[in-house]
């Protein structure tokens, strides 16, 4: 059981590493802002120049929302050029100089409008982005005399974004008041509750013995038998359950069965549950949110009501997804209207303020008059925002289901709402603190995702430091050979953060034998509860993290083993639509997914053999697409009859060249680049459309490569990207370019080791990205039909285990081709 020592030090570690993180977010953007003048900003993506305000407005909050655009007098054309600004970033407004001089450095402290001047510029969040036009949404002043004040050309600079870690540290304050309360602390009536959730996550309590549910039938009959169990065992756990879901398994078709169970009174379920459903990012929520408005209503009731929490220029481009957004819902309603005029009151006493008003020939009013006038515009905005604060309640208090990102559901729109049941999806992908944010306001957490994809991205970890830390406690391994030694050694093991499973140079000695609680069968029955961490001996121990790679999800199954979750296996399923109570299945809209000889070797490696191809996908090709067709029967067995292809470029000297700084640098590969262009070649005269083919790459250096090569002869319909952005997608062809080809030798030279294991250590080639496997599992799992895999099997095998392993599966199953030959 964790002991008020082990609470607080677990706390206190995601307090420094959040800390670290956000200074690390906030030096980057600084320094790249401070060294930058204006143009080059706009070149790198980070700022629009030369804009003028459009309009000033009232948004959902009380929020004044300034439209900026480009005048016709300072540019040819008011389109924006490429930029990285999105809805929900912190950005400022501020007046556009050409000096570097006069231009401020962001400021890493948590911003207020009402503390801005003309010189400092205003700060507020990035609310809608088109192509001609920015929306900032800002804080209005709550004291003074006078507005917001803009300059008459401005610019919009983006800057780190403090508010999730804002409320993350908030959460962690929150949780260190529940799990350790202080007697002298004033008494917070927004504070938590202590629930039974709360001690089993931070393992205060074991978790409760499963109470069984009868009578349990399914509304999908197409689910296959371990997604029956994971949603069995999801509605069993008094708790929290872990659903384990590969790629192309069907955990979001999983999630939707189980949502319809927690929400629909039947046998098994007497009260509908009121439900909060998170995930990591917005397409994740989204597209939960769009299957669930296409759920048929139950023949005893009205269709499930859902609302979705969010920034509505961040939520999918569709009228029924947007339709379910709270801004469009709340200006909706009954109570409305009252709002609305108080709205229209509002705007049109800031329109006469800035000379825009009726009658007022482009004319302020000055003096008395002005002062009077903006006491009348902050009586109103109060006003506005009580009454908008009923209407937003009133929608939330009726919707069933509530959708919203981890981090939004830390809005103040949520504040007051409590749920039975928190989902997160894409748990595995967002870091631990900002999965409490949720979790405080429901009785019982289901996560679901795959810790053996892409963890969250952390910029602050210093591979320095861990290798440092490695090769510190190999060091201490060493000395602790007495019993005494080993004695104190294993008396200190719990206080020190626990082991990241994803360390790059820790990777290699779990490749052999696979994780060991993976490895463990996930769909065996728990008959006992899940062992107790109060008993002694038990490894049920809450431990500091090493970064904030390690998620919840991971956690949760180191502190009780493989019976907190259940894992999905059946590698397809169907997307449904209906047009009536019926569920029918459409062809077209068939998904997921891989050729079992494609899914081979990540099953075996990744998924100890436990992921299976289903039957109507397991053999399918690219010949089968109606689209494809060959000249030849050669150039269709060679083309598009072969699943996997591997292009080895091992003898060639296709050597990886560094852009930027030495070592720092992104890498690219010119001859890897055009192997992959000829073979893109070769699919599109076979009659594979751009659309179902996608190249990826784990340099920035070599995706730039790839786009000018390809964008100019296959247009935006072929996809090439970063693996990273990769994840969650899938399509019929995929390539992928390792990029890496160097005879470069790591540590000292061989002639001065004596010891086997050094040698073998010393003869690794530098692989850089490619050693993080769970970054590979992901993109060799994004093909369906075929998988084209071009590298230097002479640099890649010495990487890593898990490499060694991947090419000498590739050189005994695929098709291999050297690349010199062609």
């Amino acid at each position: 059981m964790s002991g008020d020592e082990q609470l607080k030090a677990f706390i206190d570690r995601h307090r420094e590493l959040l800390k670290k993180e956000r200074e690390a977010e906030i030096e980057r953007t600084s320094l790249l802002l401070s060294n930058c003048p204006p143009k080059l900003l706009e070149q790198k993506g980070l700022a629009l120049c030369g804009l003028g305000v459009a309009s000033v407005g009232i948004g959902l909050g009380g929020k004044t929302l300034i439209e900026l655009e480009r005048p016709t007098a300072y540019h040819t054309t008011p389109i924006f050029p490429p930029h990285s600004l999105r809805p929900g970033d912190l950005a400022r407004i501020e007046e556009h100089t050409t000096s570097t001089t006069q231009k401020k450095s962001a400021k890493p402290k948590k911003t207020v409008a009402s503390e801005k001047s003309k010189e400092d510029g205003v700060e507020g969040v990035v609310y809608k982005v088109s192509d001609t036009k920015i929306v900032l949404a800002a804080d209005p002043p709550e004291t003074g005399g006078e507005d917001l004040n803009l300059p008459d050309r401005c610019r919009i600079v983006k800057l780190a974004n403090s508010v999730t870690y804002d409320r993350m540290d908030k959460a962690l304050d929150q949780l260190e008041k529940v799990v350790l309360p202080n007697s002298d602390a004033k008494e917070d009536k927004f504070l938590p509750k202590m629930t039974p959730l709360i001690r089993v996550l931070m393992g205060m309590a074991a978790p409760s013995e499963k109470v069984p549910v009868k009578d349990l039938k399914f509304f999908d009959p197409s689910l296959n038998s371990s997604q029956q169990e994971a949603i069995r065992f999801a509605l069993e756990s008094p708790e929290v359950a872990c659903i384990h879901g590969p790629p192309g398994t069907g955990k979001t078709h999983t999630l939707i069965e189980l949502i319809r169970q927690l929400t629909t009174v039947t046998p098994s379920n007497p009260k509908p549950l009121r439900l909060l459903v998170c995930g990591a990012s917005n397409m994740s929520v989204d597209n939960i949110l769009e299957r669930l408005l296409a759920l048929p209503a139950p023949e005893s009731g009205e269709k499930l009501k859902v609302t979705r929490v969010g920034h509505p220029a961040r939520v999918m481009a569709q009228e029924d997804v947007i339709d379910a957004t709270l801004e469009v819902k709340a200006s909706r309603s009954d109570q409305a209207m009252l709002a609305k005029d108080v709205k229209n009151e509002l705007e049109a006493a800031l329109d006469t303020l800035a000379g825009k008003g009726k009658g007022a020939k482009g004319k302020a009013p000055r003096g008395l008059e002005r002062k009077k006038m903006w006491e009348e515009v902050r009586a109103l905005r109060k006003e506005y925002r009580q009454r908008e604060g009923g209407v937003v309640e009133s929608v939330l208090k009726d919707s069933q289901v509530v959708l919203a990102t981890c981090h939004s559901s830390g809005g103040r729109q949520l504040r007051s709402q409590n749920f039975d049941v928190v989902i997160i999806d894409e748990a595995t992908q967002a870091v631990e603190a900002v999965c409490w944010v949720p979790i405080f306001k429901a009785q019982k957490l289901i996560l679901a995702g795959d810790p053996m994809q892409l963890p969250p991205t952390i910029i602050s970890i210093d591979k320095r430091d861990k290798k440092k830390a490695k090769a510190g406690q190999s060091s201490e391994k060493k000395k602790a050979t007495t019993p005494a030694a080993t004695s104190k050694a294993a008396s200190e093991k719990a206080a020190l953060p626990q082991d990241d499973p994803d360390d790059e140079d820790s990777s290699a000695s779990d490749d052999e034998e696979g994780d060991v609680e993976i490895a463990a069968e996930p769909e065996a029955p728990v008959k006992a509860a899940p062992r107790d961490p109060r008993k002694p001996g038990s490894k049920a121990v809450l431990r500091p993290p090493r970064t904030l790679e390690t998620t919840l999800f991971e956690r949760l199954e180191k502190m009780y083993g493989p019976g907190i979750k259940r894992m999905l296996t059946v590698q397809y399923r169907y997307v449904f639509f209906t047009t009536s109570a019926e569920w029918i299945v459409e062809e077209r809209k068939q998904k997921r997914r891989m050729h079992a000889q494609i899914a081979a070797f990540p099953s075996k490696v990744m998924y100890h053999s436990k992921l299976t191809s289903h039957p109507s996908v397991a053999s399918h090709l690219l010949r089968d697409l109606p689209n494809a067709k060959a000249e030849s029967e050669d150039d269709e067995k060679e083309i598009l009859g072969t699943p996997v292809v591997f292009y080895d470029t091992a003898g060639c000297e296709y050597f990886e060249r560094v852009e930027g700084d030495n070592d720092e640098g992104s890498r690219c590969n010119e001859n890897e680049a055009s192997v992959v262009k000829m073979w893109v070649d070769q699919l599109a005269s076979a009659g594979v459309l751009p659309s179902q083919i996608a190249v990826i790459a784990p340099y920035q250096a070599q995706v730039t490569l790839l786009v000018s090569l390809l964008r100019p002869v296959y247009g935006a319909e072929l996809e090439i990207g970063s693996v990273d952005g990769m994840q969650g997608r899938e399509k019929e062809a995929v390539i992928i370019s390792l990029v890496r080809s160097n005879d470069k030798a790591c540590g000292p030279h061989i002639s001065t080791l004596t010891s086997r294991t050094d040698m073998l250590s010393a003869l690794q080639r530098e692989v850089g990205f490619l050693k993080d496997k769970r970054r590979l599992n992901v993109a060799m799992t994004r093909a369906r039909r075929h998988l084209c895999v071009i590298g230097d099997s002479s640099t890649v095998q010495h990487g890593s285990p898990f490499l060694k392993k991947w090419m000498a599966w590739l050189e005994a199953n695929a098709d291999v081709r050297y690349a010199g030959l062609e």
